[in-house]
């Protein structure tokens, strides 16, 4: 099968094309598992804090890629509840134990047992892959291929972190960073929380157009000081610099939900400035967002097809996902990356 190897991490500045187009073994489904011809797979900025060693393999080479789209071509052993030909996807959580405190309270995301697609086992850069039957997920018919990728992890953690705000409709939301998650959750307020007042901060002019067009509030660089002290801001930037400046834009009592997997060193002394009476003090809180739930990616694909909420999507060959991982690094994008495989 045709796939996108990583065999090596290190800066994508040193190595612009860390991924390799190889010719590599179809995968077999062991027990539990079903085998996925896959059609589509999203580009997601987890693929750049791997290959870049934030948050390296275990194991190389891998195969990236966690916002999975395809149809079940073969059935390992005692794998239950699809059948062959059935359309699914496969989110950032492979697996969890099942056994432990955090699983039987359903925080499988805080397992210590947590296996990530395309970091712990190989996902979905590739024309194949296994993964548990247990961990994926059928994909609704109001969907393409490539619209329906980037909710399984764009979508679902964007979804995640707005419930962790705790916040109501008719109050303020902030969004640090404006691509793929945050373009989501942009469309997923305007529907649930009407009154809801969404101020953007973006780095780049076409993000903060892009921003205003899907209905932003208002939208400016992520130095500017917002034009309200909002309620909530969710923060989807590597940077520490926008933690800072975000801390400083919240009202009493606010909270910062950082949505990431890892942060940048680049900027880490941005910290420095940390001043408790300025951005601390008066009850406000931080939150980090840990992977997701199963619970979180059906319950968030049940709402997007009722909405019907859709990804504004970029498309890419296969064989141009480094290229495509270099945009994004550069923050070249537009909603979300997705590779076309089959």
């Amino acid at each position: 099968m045709r796939a996108m190897l990583l065999k090596a991490v290190g800066p994508l500045w040193a190595n612009p094309t860390p991924l390799e187009s190889v010719d590599w073994p179809d995968p077999v489904p062991g027990p539990g598992e079903i085998l996925i011809r896959v059609n589509a797979c999203g580009v997601c900025h987890t693929e750049l804090d791997e290959i870049e060693g934030r948050s390296p393999p275990p194991r190389l080479p891998i195969i990236p890629g966690h916002q999975v789209v395809g149809r079940v071509e073969d059935l390992g052993p005692s794998a239950e509840g699809f059948r062959v030909g059935d359309r699914v996807g496969v989110a950032w959580i492979f697996s969890a134990c099942g056994r432990c405190a955090y699983c039987r309270r359903g925080l499988e995301n805080l397992c210590s047992q947590f296996r990530a697609t395309g970091r712990d086992a190989s996902g979905g850069y590739a024309e194949r892959m296994t993964a548990p039957a247990a961990f994926a997920h059928a994909i609704p018919d109001v969907f393409d291929d490539e619209e329906a990728a980037p909710l399984l992890c764009a979508g679902a953690i964007g979804f995640r972190s707005l419930r962790l705000t705790g916040m109501e409709d008719g109050q303020s939301l902030g969004l640090t960073g404006f691509g793929a998650s945050a373009h989501l959750v942009l469309k997923l307020v305007r529907h649930r929380f009407p009154g809801t007042r969404v101020f953007v901060f973006a780095r780049t002019e076409s993000e903060r157009v892009f921003a205003r067009e899907l209905g932003a509030t208002w939208a400016g660089d992520t130095a500017e000081r917002s034009p309200e002290a909002l309620h909530a801001i969710i923060d989807t930037t590597p940077a520490w610099t926008t933690v800072v400046e975000a801390l400083g834009n919240l009202e009493r009592g606010g909270r910062l939900v950082v949505n990431a997997i890892r942060k940048e060193e680049a900027d880490k002394e941005a910290l420095l400035g940390l001043d408790y009476p300025k951005h601390l003090w008066l009850e406000k809180e931080i939150k980090s967002v840990a992977n997701v739930t199963r619970a979180d990616v059906r319950e968030f694909l049940r709402l997007a097809a009722e909405i019907p909420l859709k990804a504004e999507v970029q498309e890419y060959p296969l064989e141009e996902a480094n290229r495509a991982l270099t945009e994004m690094k550069a923050g070249i994008v537009r909603g979300a990356k997705v590779l076309r495989v089959a």
